[in-house]
This record gives C-alpha cells, sequence and structure tokens, in this order.
C-alpha cells in the first residue's frame, strides 16, 4: 500500500519508509490501533485507509496528541509545523483557516472515518493509564522523544504486549534524542520481551 502525504507534514516520506510502516502494520492486521504522537494526521490517515482495506468498518483507531506546542511539551523535540512551500501556508492559513497540528485540522482529514476514530487531547505521561490497553492490539509509539515520557508510553503500553499484541516504536536511535533508545532498551531487557530493528529506524516490541 502507498503510503500518501495528504498535502500535509510528515515523517515517513524518505526512502519509502511510510510504504515499508504500512506494509509492517499490515502484516499484523490489528484491528484496534493507537498512535501515541499523532501530529498532522498524516500517519492516522494513511493507517484507517489500512485498516478499512482489511477490515471494512470493523476497525478503530484511537489517536494521542498534546494537538498544539504549549508548556507541556517545551521541553520535547517537535518537528517544524512550518511548511517550505508557501502554497501549503496559504491553504491552511487562508483557505482552510486551522492549524495543521490542532485536532481539529487533524478531525478534518479523518473525517471520512469519523465512526472509527476517537482523537484524544493531551499528554501521554496522564492520560495513557486511564486507556483500556487490553482493547488494543497495535501501539505505534511516536509521541514525546524524553527519556521518562518515552519510558511511561512503554510501561502503560505493555498490555499490549501481554494480549499478543505489537508496540511499534518510531525514532529508535535518533541521534539528537539518545533517551528513546535508552527507555526502549531497558523496557525490553526488564520484561524479557523479543525486539527487532526495522528499516534502521523502528523497533519492534513483541512477547517473546
Amino acid at each position: 500500500m502507498k503510503y500518501k502525504k495528504y498535502f500535509r507534514k510528515t515523517s515517513l516520506k524518505q526512502d519509502n519508509i511510510g510504504s515499508k510502516f504500512l506494509n509492517e502494520v499490515a502484516s499484523k492486521k490489528p484491528k484496534y490501533f493507537l498512535e501515541i504522537g499523532v501530529f498532522h494526521g498524516v500517519t492516522a490517515r494513511n493507517v484507517c485507509e489500512l485498516l478499512h482495506s482489511i477490515h471494512g468498518q470493523d476497525f478503530k483507531y484511537v489517536g494521542l496528541d498534546l494537538f498544539g506546542e504549549n508548556d507541556e511539551n517545551s521541553k520535547e523535540i517537535i518537528p517544524s509545523t512550518k511548511f517550505k512551500n508557501p502554497f501549503k501556508n496559504i491553504y491552511f492559513k487562508y483557505i482552510l483557516r486551522k492549524d495543521p497540528y490542532s485536532i481539529e485540522a487533524v478531525s478534518d482529514l479523518l473525517k471520512k472515518f469519523k465512526n472509527n476514530v476517537q482523537l484524544i487531547k493531551g499528554n501521554s505521561n496522564h492520560l495513557l493509564k486511564n486507556i483500556d490497553m487490553t482493547k488494543i492490539d497495535y501501539v505505534f509509539l511516536d509521541g514525546g522523544h524524553a527519556y521518562e515520557t518515552v519510558k511511561n508510553d512503554l510501561f502503560y503500553s505493555y498490555p499490549v504486549l501481554e494480549n499478543g499484541g505489537t508496540i511499534l516504536c518510531d525514532d529508535y536511535d535518533l541521534s539528537y534524542a539518545p533517551g528513546i533508545k535508552q527507555a526502549i532498551d531497558e523496557f525490553i531487557i526488564n520484561k524479557d520481551l523479543k525486539s527487532e530493528i526495522l528499516f534502521d529506524r523502528f523497533a519492534k516490541i513483541e512477547k517473546k
């Protein structure tokens, strides 16, 4: 399945990495997908298209993000929300009149699947513990890049693994965010889990 950019920003756009990501997700055929770190919603839309092609209307997508730059993510590494293409800036500012990194703009991108989608605005450090993870069978972890945030996200995602699901972590060995790799490696060792590095970018975690 081809990964589409939908006129927005996404980190999964180089070296066909987006399509490789979708093929990896497709191999597991998840029905209940959680994405931590939605950003502009491009990956969310691609995942919904994929799950719809596999399951029809019988799937659920949950996306968790702060949906904006504020004090809660001031210490996190956030991709620039500014477009290099001036036409995209004009489109969002004067035509759509929405910040692409907002829950309203992402909801608009996902409106085709509004009955299957739940977007949650907030900090994963506070909200994940209130989500019933036993229903989820696939987690794409691409949220806060600080060590404590990744550690927290993995801790509360562990029930997914206990039920035979998968956690796929983005930016595993990001040079300017070493806390990601540290938190993932510690989690794998402490829980005695199986892991695999995919495409020099993702860490796939499952039970042995």
